[in-house]
């Protein structure tokens, strides 16, 4: 206190962030290279990509970036070949396919679900993005079911996805199965003789 006393000086108090201590001009040059640096990095993946881009003073546009996939036109294809499902296109606007409409881009659906014709190569590549794809990590039968019908629908759906998932080689090696045993283990008889 004694040495204090000497000087004349304030206590101010700053909260939180603000009681830093920094050379705030040498952070922002070493921010500011850093983040040019990854830019142009970045600029440079976007060109492999080719994708097409504008380079404004401090922004990157990406622009015309189309993800497409063939499949909705492949399940078209398969549904236009289904007569089972060519019937319920006929009967449209009727009490019997009430449920169902075909969408803008002329695929069959039934509540908002994409219909899936008696076809095992289509559901073969559904079910296996839906069980085996990075996404979704071999997820159960419950789980899957519930994924897959909130956007296909068939008939005997349920049952395709369990039999499925009980097939899959990674699911019977990895996961254990929750259910209690059999019933009281029961004590093997003493052998009288070999």
């Amino acid at each position: 206190m004694e040495f204090l006393k000497d000087f004349d000086f304030e206590l101010l108090y700053h909260p939180r962030k603000a009681n830093v201590v920094a050379d705030a001009l040498s952070q922002k040059i070493v921010h500011a290279s850093y983040m040019m640096a990854r830019e142009l990095d970045l600029v440079e993946q976007f060109r492999d990509m080719r994708l097409q881009m504008i380079l404004g003073e401090d922004v990157i546009r990406c622009n015309l970036l189309t993800v497409s996939s063939d499949f909705l036109v492949l399940i078209k294809e398969r549904q236009l070949s289904n007569p089972k499902l060519q019937r319920t296109v006929e009967l449209l606007g009727t009490e019997k396919a009430k449920d169902f409409v075909v969408g803008s881009d002329g695929v069959l659906r039934f509540r908002g679900r994409i219909c899936i014709p008696e076809d095992l190569e289509v559901k073969g590549m559904i079910l296996e993005e839906g069980h085996k794809s990075r996404f979704s990590m071999h997820p159960g039968m419950t789980k899957m079911y519930h994924d897959l019908k909130e956007s296909f629908w068939w008939s005997g759906m349920k049952s395709d996805v369990a039999r499925y998932v009980s097939s899959c080689l990674t699911c019977q090696k990895a996961k254990a199965e929750h259910q209690r045993p059999g019933g009281m283990l029961q004590q093997l008889e003493i052998p009288e003789w070999k």
